[in-house]
């Protein structure tokens, strides 16, 4: 599970590239009853960033869109106890560094990287603003999830990275091993997200890249998914169960940022 008593290597923010920050700040509030606040000084028509929030909570951030020729997606960030380091860390790896560390007015230090097999995530070094401030309930962040056509090579790569403990599993129907994350260290109950090796053909979202997505929570994956064909997207998967998990589906917003919603199994009874 999410927590927000971050630990290296967690999940401890998220954010969105918007080409309508207003627009795409709309349908999410539709969706899961965010509320957008912007930091710009014309909120919200400015477009500047700003937080999203449910019942009060900062959940994630959005903001525009300005990298020419990239796709609206959302980026992930790991906590990290020295984002200079974890960016050392990060080309002595192989990896790529987008935007190399900066402060963020105080309120944390940032970077955000490319890994080699051309997965895009990010870091957090917290300041005043440790991160997200409600995760794993309804409408907030669950789990994270990498699709990637290199699962050894992306287990490696975070592993040296972040020390990531992994555990995999057979998916049902001999359709591959997914495996699942925990940061170093942790128990089994701080598991925060898995990866998945894919051909680049399945990946057509970033045209063959590998990529991260958020999970979200929710009450009612079939009545979330209604708001999403209402509000203007669109559904890739689902809905559909998966035994032991829940049920979920893969959606897309109206600027081609995908995310997956999922309403969690019952544990059974002891």
């Amino acid at each position: 599970m999410i927590t927000t008593d971050f630990v290296p290597g967690s999940p401890c923010w998220i954010d969105l590239g918007a080409p309508d920050v207003p627009a795409t700040a709309e349908f999410y509030k539709a969706v899961f009853d965010w509320e957008f606040q912007s930091y710009g000084p014309d909120a919200p028509d400015a477009g500047d960033y700003g937080v999203l929030k449910r019942n009060g909570k900062a959940v994630a951030g959005i903001g525009r869109l300005t990298e020419e020729g990239a796709r609206s997606a959302w980026m992930i960030y790991f906590c990290t106890p020295d984002a200079d380091a974890t960016t050392g860390a990060v080309e002595r790896s192989g990896g790529t560094v987008r935007v190399p560390p900066m402060d963020a007015d105080g309120e944390g230090r940032m970077a955000q990287y490319t890994d080699p097999q051309g997965g895009q995530f990010a870091v957090w070094q917290a300041g005043n603003t440790k991160g997200m401030e409600a995760a794993d309930e309804p409408g907030t962040l669950c789990w994270t999830e990498l699709y990637t056509t290199d699962a050894a090579a992306a287990k490696e790569f975070y592993g040296s990275l972040f020390g990531w403990e992994t555990q995999d599993m057979a998916l049902p129907g001999g359709e591959g091993t997914y495996s699942m994350i925990t940061p170093a260290g942790q128990p089994p109950e701080r598991m925060h997200g898995g990866l998945m090796q894919l051909p680049s053909e399945a990946l057509a979202l970033t045209g063959g890249k590998p990529y991260w997505h958020p999970v979200f929570a929710v009450e009612d994956c079939d009545a979330t998914v209604a708001k999403v064909g209402a509000s203007g997207g669109s559904v890739q998967m689902g809905p559909e169960d998966a035994e032991g998990v829940g049920r979920l589906a893969v959606c897309v917003d109206p600027s081609g940022a995908d995310f997956v919603v999922l309403t969690p199994a019952t544990p059974a009874p002891a």
